[in-house]
């Protein structure tokens, strides 16, 4: 198990890349079991046994599970009954929970990652490069894949482990690799070292830490939701009687295993979704039917959870990706004029960003695609903040971030919520909710079920309460009766 650590664009992801045979180096060796090896595709790289999840998925939405696991991959057990047997087998071997027939755009991002470990067992690899694979996972589940990475270990598997979580790698590797700037800077042992180490060796600094010292809460509501209710067709809630006030100066976290209606939460408060009943206010205005572009006008701030899929052009330029989604706004996007874009404003404030949120790049005429998922983050949440939002969405605001950046974000977190921001914190980095909410709700099956004090909870009690777990530090909320159970799904489909 060989971890491998750096900060946002040292260089990780493209090492990976290499050895994956998704590009070509420009010299040197790579050798598997003592034979140096060239790759002309990943295809080479399969076959010699190596398989890689990405940090950003690599499935076609419009397909199942199924369909995307054989993929290219047709011969080893059919498409069909033999296929699906094998699937659900590595399934339960692994903890996985996938369904074979599931179309994988109805997943969410912590199924998607799921589907994406079990495409590469599937394939039989030797060899397993994880990119932050942990990303989206609670600490039970963390300390399962754990187990099931060193139980592939001790059948004689080799795991090369990319993360930004320095406890993790510490907790699960046995030797670490540091790289800084497309450069080996160090190797260490994790019996010999710390995170504090580690994160010095990285980026030359201490560890950052989510804590936040004084409270700023106000009695001002600036985002009231009551008794929401979001159905799916035929009946099925998704959301079912939410209930929240944020107010000004406050961070409220919600805690939730992926799937559990924190996706389609943000679409009613964004507006990408209208909810069937309740009613969402923002100040003293009722928003409930607003769409969403007049929503981001009025004040709404959002972190997309998938920067690829809902927060940035990756084939444009990043001054493009800096005025997405705030084109109707001034200054720095429309002309004096109100029609045309102010190009050279939008530009100048895209260099601003870059200097002010230390975004790696050569230049903003670049694409977005060319940067790093660190760098990418860095820039999405300087264009939110810049806009000085009254709410912002900051759903899974770090992920994917070196320790540098991520100490960053939460300081113009904190910035902002001394000025006076609501916030909506949705994060997977339990560490992270803890240390900067003020206010804890857990989210389980399309409900609020429970309310947690920050500065008692631990994240292992609070993992517990995701997965629907009772715990001494958890305040329960009284439910609406269950609804009635779903039709059975059609397995034909």
């Amino acid at each position: 198990m060989h971890a491998l650590v750096g900060e946002n664009g040292a260089g990780k992801s493209t090492l990976m890349k290499i050895l994956y045979g998704m590009q070509k180096p420009d010299e040197g060796t790579i050798a598997i079991d003592g034979t140096a090896v060239t790759y002309s595709s990943p295809a080479d790289a399969i076959a010699r046994g190596i398989g890689m999840v990405h940090q950003h998925f690599m499935l076609a939405d419009n397909l199942t599970v199924l369909e995307n696991v054989v993929l290219g991959s047709e011969g080893l057990y059919g498409i069909g009954a033999r296929a699906r047997r094998k699937i659900l087998e590595i399934s339960e071997r692994y903890h996985l929970n996938v369904r074979p027939d599931v179309l994988v755009e109805d997943l969410g991002v912590a199924d998607r990652q799921r589907v994406e470990i079990l495409k590469v067992l599937y394939r039989g690899a030797t060899t397993l490069i994880l990119d932050e694979p942990t990303a989206v996972l609670v600490p039970q589940e963390v300390d399962a894949l754990f187990d099931n990475l060193r139980e592939l270990k001790a059948e004689g598997l080799s795991v090369i482990f990319i993360s930004h979580k320095l406890g993790e790698v510490l907790s699960v590797a046995d030797e670490i690799t540091v790289i800084r700037r497309g450069t080996t800077v160090g190797t260490a042992v994790p019996a010999e070292t710390t995170s504090k180490q580690l994160a010095e060796l990285m980026v030359g600094s201490e560890l950052p830490t989510p804590e936040t010292a004084e409270s700023t809460v106000t009695d001002r509501a600036v985002l009231t939701v009551e008794g929401l209710r979001l159905d799916a067709e035929g009946g099925r809630p998704l959301l079912d009687d939410i209930s929240f006030t944020i107010h000004a100066g406050e961070v409220l976290g919600l805690a939730g295993v992926e799937g559990n209606g924190q996706t389609e939460l943000i679409d009613a408060l964004i507006g990408l979704k209208h909810a069937d009943s309740g009613t969402i206010r923002m100040d003293s205005d009722e928003i409930t039917a607003w769409p969403t572009r007049k929503r981001r006008e009025q004040g709404i701030g959002y972190i997309p959870e998938d920067r690829h899929r809902h927060g940035l052009l990756l084939e444009s330029p990043l001054w493009e990706n800096r005025i997405l989604g705030h084109v109707t706004e001034k200054p720095n996007t429309r002309s004096e004029r109100g029609v045309l874009l102010d190009i050279k404003a939008a530009q100048a404030d895209t260099r601003r960003i870059v200097e002010e949120y230390d975004v790696r790049t050569p230049g903003i005429d670049v694409t977005a695609a060319s940067l790093s998922g660190g760098n990418q983050q860095k820039l999405i949440v300087g264009r939110e903040m810049s806009h000085k939002p009254r709410f912002l969405i900051a759903a899974h605001p770090t992920r994917g971030v070196d320790v540098g950046a991520q100490a960053q974000i939460w300081d113009q977190i904190r910035e902002a919520r001394r000025e006076g921001l609501a916030v909506l914190l949705i994060s997977a980095d339990l560490d992270e909710l803890i240390g900067l909410s003020d206010t804890l709700r857990v989210m389980y099956r399309g409900r609020l079920v429970a309310d947690a004090d920050p500065a008692t909870i631990t994240p292992e009690e609070l993992g517990s309460a995701m997965t629907g777990a009772a715990s001494g530090h958890l305040e329960h909320v009284e439910q609406p009766a269950v609804p009635a159970a779903r039709e059975p799904e059609d397995e034909s489909r």
